[in-house]
């Protein structure tokens, strides 16, 4: 059951049970688009759904094979594609970069004060964030999921089995998906996601780094509150970034 639990919530789960059947028939991995609908009643405010039950765990328990890379790539190939009519938009996934630097900062702030700053390549870092600010978006918009993080993927096996999560799904840059490639993968295995995926421009691909920086600070801050396997996953994600 797919239940929100904050009001803010619910209008990212009614984006789930209008697009999802859609999206299902496109796409070469399972997604959990509803079987039932629900709507407020008994006590309980806000819609609910049922979606099928897909054996696994999440991405940062038990990783994805580094065979699953041209997989992971078709999968993000099919997923970007033109955005139809009334597709949803949100400014916070597929936006500029620069119109999330003030956040890059602030977690990089906190992140370099931290005890584990000396894990980390800072300096490579910012030089990485800058190449990717400055790099153009040179692709038109298309449809991406927004929240390609590991608790997100299913994995049964090595086999990438669903991807969950949905809510976040805008119209945008496509960057912000590829990026996920850092947090997944070893660099070593990138050329195989890129070929599955088609052409990649240099200036996505520095983009798209971009966001992985932005993201794997995002995890790491979430280790500064008490989440250790999300820092050591965003500790790896900003080495991998830095590496290209």
């Amino acid at each position: 059951m797919r239940l929100p639990r904050i009001e803010a919530a619910v209008a990212l789960l009614r984006h789930e049970q209008e697009w999802l059947p859609r999206l299902a028939q496109e796409l070469p991995v399972p997604v959990p688009a509803p079987v039932r609908l629900g709507e407020p009643d008994a006590g309980y405010p806000w819609p609910w759904s049922i979606v099928p039950w897909v054996p696994g765990r999440s991405a940062d328990i038990d990783p994805l094979a580094a065979a699953e890379a041209a997989g992971f790539g078709r999968f993000l190939a099919a997923v970007h594609r033109p955005a139809p009519e009334g597709f949803p938009r949100n400014d916070y996934r597929g936006v500029p970069l620069a119109s999330v630097a003030e956040r890059f900062e602030r977690l990089l702030h906190r992140v370099s004060t931290s005890d584990i700053a000396d894990t980390l390549p800072l300096t490579a870092m910012r030089q990485r964030w800058q190449r990717a600010t400055a790099a153009p978006i040179d692709v038109p918009e298309t449809r991406v999921h927004g929240d390609l993080h590991p608790r997100n993927l299913v994995v049964d096996g090595g086999r990438l089995a669903s991807v969950l999560d949905w809510g976040d799904m805008t119209t945008g840059d496509r960057a912000v998906d590829l990026g996920a490639a850092w947090m997944l993968f070893p660099v070593e295995t990138h050329a195989e996601i890129w070929a599955a995926y088609g052409p990649v421009s240099p200036a996505t691909l520095d983009r798209a780094a971009g966001w992985a920086l932005l993201l794997g600070l995002s995890l790491v801050d979430a280790g500064l509150a008490g989440d250790r396997v999300f820092a050591e996953i965003g500790r790896i994600t900003l080495l991998r970034a830095c590496a290209q």
